[in-house]
């Protein structure tokens, strides 16, 4: 059975790889890729996100450009872990279409409404599903699956100590996602790091494979694969993104998942987008049911993804690029 996707992104190097392997799957029918303000700035991401869909031969898939900003916000992109064009500097040519005239969070309600049971996976800030969400709140119960890269689940940030970056660019919207009620998979950027890490060796091999997705997905990466030494002095490329997409594909490549309260913080400057979570049900203490009172009112709605089997989300990697 063919299962229909629809991807939220602010297309850059590792979510590119991310849509290779959800326009390659046999059984998954990409309905629309939406573009949110975030790594790069939504033109750029719109022209990198049609030109790996052009890659992939997929030109009938529809791109549309959606929020251009945070919330509330100033714009933060992520240039220097990406690259000046989110492509490793690889400065690729113009895709040949362009993204459709359609605003991106209406293009999510009309996918939704259209497509009931569709899976939602959110690859950047969560700018344009809160204000969809916000928009059209029937949409929430016709989501089956909202799978979100995107924070971190009691462990450090990779933009702050306590945040990861797409939470961070926009906690408040992140905040609304949270608490809409979307049956949200968390995966935090932790899941996708050390052994899980691309490894030098392991890019040469993908290399090896001599196919042009294989080239196009560690070109566009070289330079996240040097800014991921530099940034977390971990083993090698961390594919944050692709790992989301490959629990998307396949659940059972997280290994353990459970479900929790979760809030977002969004006062605080020290600790903003923090995604803290409630994993030893300590809110329901009466010390904490004051604080926690409305995050309690939604429920333990959020699933967190606590560790993936790393040794299958690779094989499906090198299955996609071969």
């Amino acid at each position: 059975m063919v299962r229909k996707f629809i991807i939220d992104t602010d297309t850059a190097s590792d979510d590119a790889v991310a849509l290779v392997m959800a326009l390659r799957a046999p059984d998954v029918e990409v309905e629309a890729i939406t573009i949110v303000n975030g790594n790069m700035p939504v033109a750029q991401g719109s022209r990198n996100a049609l030109y790996t869909a052009q890659m992939c031969g997929r030109t009938d898939v529809p791109v549309y450009i959606g929020a251009d900003r945070p919330l509330m916000r100033p714009r933060v992109h992520a240039h220097w872990f990406h690259g000046e064009d989110g492509m490793g500097n690889q400065f690729y040519p113009p895709p040949e279409r362009q993204p459709e005239a359609k605003h991106g969070v209406q293009a999510i309600i009309d996918t939704v409404r259209a497509n009931p049971g569709i899976v939602m996976v959110t690859l950047g800030p969560l700018t344009n599903v809160a204000l969809a969400v916000r928009q059209a709140p029937d949409i929430v119960g016709k989501v089956s699956r909202c799978i979100v890269m995107g924070g971190a689940a009691g462990t450090t940030g990779n933009v702050t100590p306590a945040a990861e970056y797409n939470i961070w660019c926009d906690p408040e919207a992140a905040r609304i996602a949270f608490h809409s009620g979307l049956p949200i998979e968390m995966v935090g950027w932790e899941v996708a790091r050390g052994e899980a890490n691309i490894l030098a060796e392991e890019m040469e091999m993908i290399r090896g494979f001599g196919t042009p997705l294989a080239r196009f997905a560690m070109d566009c990466n070289s330079h996240a694969y040097k800014a991921t030494i530099e940034q977390s002095d971990d083993l090698g490329l961390g594919l944050y993104d692709p790992v989301a997409m490959a629990i998307a594909l396949d659940p059972t490549i997280c290994t353990y998942m459970s479900k929790h309260f979760v809030d977002v913080e969004t006062q605080s400057e020290l600790t903003r987008g923090m995604t803290v979570v409630d994993r030893y049900d300590v809110t329901t203490d009466e010390r904490n049911i004051d604080v926690w009172r409305s995050v309690q009112e939604h429920g333990k709605d959020v699933s967190v993804c606590w560790s993936i089997d790393v040794r299958r989300w690779k094989e499906l990697l090198y299955s996609t690029l071969r």
